[in-house]
């Protein structure tokens, strides 16, 4: 395939659209957007659907559902165990899916962004019925965490015609050329992942984060949301300084939670602490 005929990305889609007013509102306030992240079916789905309302209200712009999965390959500990817990207690892709069809009913106005891995969404086909029925229970845009643009053109394609963003990651071993491609094949925002390894809350940042989110603004057309690591307020604080447009926050959620999964109120606390470490001052 060549450059002229690679996909030109999923940015002009519905879903994307929906993202980008969120990041724009957030903007408008003088912030950067807060992304909290939950994980489908964890503990279990009665409570991991308390969890995701909680987390809207307490200030999210935008969710994103990690859909739990056998082999996590990005995840660390935390997620890992979460993962494991949902799928112990009877969480399937389908009831992520159902799952993200009520918390998208119940706040409507909230850009949802599923998190998933290619064999799940894709699986041996082209991804297609997938895409439909993200897009029919209400997801804006879907994460595919071991998805490069690489490959992923044939999804995006069904994505597109869906009406689904589909979110691509940058590192920061990521090329700076490539760095600009993967920027313009992503829809609705940019994942930039903070350092080099999996999920985890962190006591500390890479003091390289700030020249990272520089470097990756640089050549986005999308805004750019910084993941990884980010658990405390002052790394919110660091990540909004140094000009990102949003922040991920997704193990310190899930460990605020406690040891059975279901301090939602704890949960809620730290996602406002967040949301007030969000503005650019």
């Amino acid at each position: 395939m060549t450059v002229a005929e690679r996909p030109a990305g999923t940015n002009q889609t519905a879903g994307a659209r929906r993202i980008a007013a969120a990041f724009e509102r957030a903007s408008h306030d003088g912030r950067i957007a807060l992304i909290p992240y939950v994980v489908a079916g964890y503990p279990d789905a009665e409570t991991s659907f308390r969890v995701a309302l909680a987390a809207a209200d307490a200030g999210a712009d935008l969710v994103e559902i990690g859909l739990p999965y056998s082999d996590p390959l990005a995840d660390g500990a935390t997620l890992q165990l979460a993962s494991q817990v949902a799928l112990a207690a009877g969480a399937t892709f389908a009831s992520s899916i159902a799952l993200l069809e009520r918390i998208a009913a119940a706040r409507p106005g909230l850009p949802l962004v599923p998190m998933a891995y290619a064999n799940q969404v894709i699986g041996g086909g082209d991804g297609a019925a997938t895409a439909r029925a993200l897009v029919a229970a209400g997801a804006s845009g879907v994460i595919v965490a071991d998805l490069t643009p690489d490959e992923g053109g044939p999804f995006e394609q069904v994505a597109a015609e869906a009406g689904l963003a589909v979110v691509y990651l940058v590192a920061p071993t990521t090329e700076p050329a490539r760095r600009a491609w993967v920027a313009a094949r992503s829809g609705g925002f940019l994942y930039c992942v903070s350092l080099v390894g999996v999920t985890g809350a962190r006591a500390s940042l890479p003091a390289s984060v700030g020249k990272l989110i520089r470097g990756v603004k640089a050549v986005s057309p999308v805004p750019v949301a910084v993941g990884f690591g980010v658990s405390r307020p002052a790394h919110v604080r660091a990540i909004a300084r140094a000009g990102a447009d949003g922040v991920i926050v997704a193990s310190a959620l899930v460990d605020a939670l406690g040891r059975d999964g279901r301090k939602v109120a704890a949960l809620a606390g730290l996602v406002e602490d967040l949301r007030a470490a969000t503005l650019r001052r």
